[in-house]
């Protein structure tokens, strides 16, 4: 599949996304102190398949890893991505990254949403909002003639002035036939350079951000992602769609804040 999409691979891909985002409302209703993620990810999986389609990242490979394990990625407090589901029973307080992927006719869906179990540290609260109003500064960034720059230099700017360090490892990417296709989206750009964006491309824009550091390390189970200081992290992604009139999210999360209060303080940005 070409990086620009036709409209009739934008509206499958639409599909993609719609169920990505209503599985991870579907996981928004279990979670909760004394919760293991793993029943977490069984409730995933039992939703994707129940309507025809694939865990995108079950059996996923990457490098000389083992394929990875699970249907979701659950990260939990200073483990930034890729964390397995397991034993780990949710506690009050906990900040919990939830990154899921479908396969749907062919085409995939990939969106990512950090919950709060009951009540959060200020500190924390800080984190989601300044996170989720990165991505949304991001997205609104992601316009035709514009540039990959553009979206990283945006996160950027807003998570440095406040403090926050900005995972330069990690980068959001273009989706389609494939989970993960050009281009790369970094968290951290300048403007005006990069990568021109088109429109009919379809990126993820997935800000990774940490209450410390910027530094990361990979777990001993070669797929978890933590911060460097053992600072809590954030992680919310979109997928998005570069239109003639600017950006289209195609994902949402709608359906899981009908479901729980979510974790940040701002309300969506108005695209375009």
């Amino acid at each position: 599949m070409s990086v620009i999409k036709t409209p009739h691979e934008i509206a499958q891909l639409r599909e993609s996304a719609d169920l990505v985002a209503r599985t991870l409302a579907e996981v928004a209703k279990h979670i909760a102190p004394g919760v293991r993620t793993s029943v977490l990810d069984r409730v995933a999986e039992d939703f994707i398949y129940s309507h025809g389609a694939e865990p995108a990242f079950k059996g996923y490979r990457m490098a000389s890893l083992p394929p990875f394990p699970s249907s979701l990625c659950i990260s939990i407090n200073d483990a930034v991505v890729h964390g397995i589901p397991g034993d780990y029973m949710l506690r009050e307080g906990d900040l919990v990254s939830v990154d899921c992927g479908v396969e749907l006719n062919g085409l995939f869906g990939d969106s990512a949403y950090t919950f709060g179990v009951g009540d959060l540290s200020p500190e924390d609260i800080q984190l989601c909002t300044v996170t989720y109003e990165a991505m949304e500064l991001g997205i609104a960034s992601a316009t035709p003639h514009g540039t990959i720059g553009d979206i990283g230099a945006a996160i950027y700017r807003h998570c440095s002035n406040h403090g926050l360090g900005v995972v330069r490892e990690l980068v959001g990417h273009g989706i389609g036939s494939k989970l993960h296709e050009p281009p790369h989206v970094p968290n951290i750009g300048s403007r005006r350079r990069g990568r021109r964006l088109r429109t009919g491309m379809v990126l993820c824009i997935e800000p990774m951000i940490n209450l410390g550091t910027s530094e990361v390390f990979t777990d001993s189970d070669g797929w978890t992602i933590c911060s460097a200081d053992g600072s809590s992290s954030a992680h919310y992604e979109h997928m998005v769609c570069i239109t003639p009139s600017g950006p289209d999210v195609l994902t949402t999360f709608e359906y899981i804040e009908e479901i729980t209060t979510p974790p940040y303080r701002m309300k969506a940005l108005s695209y375009g």
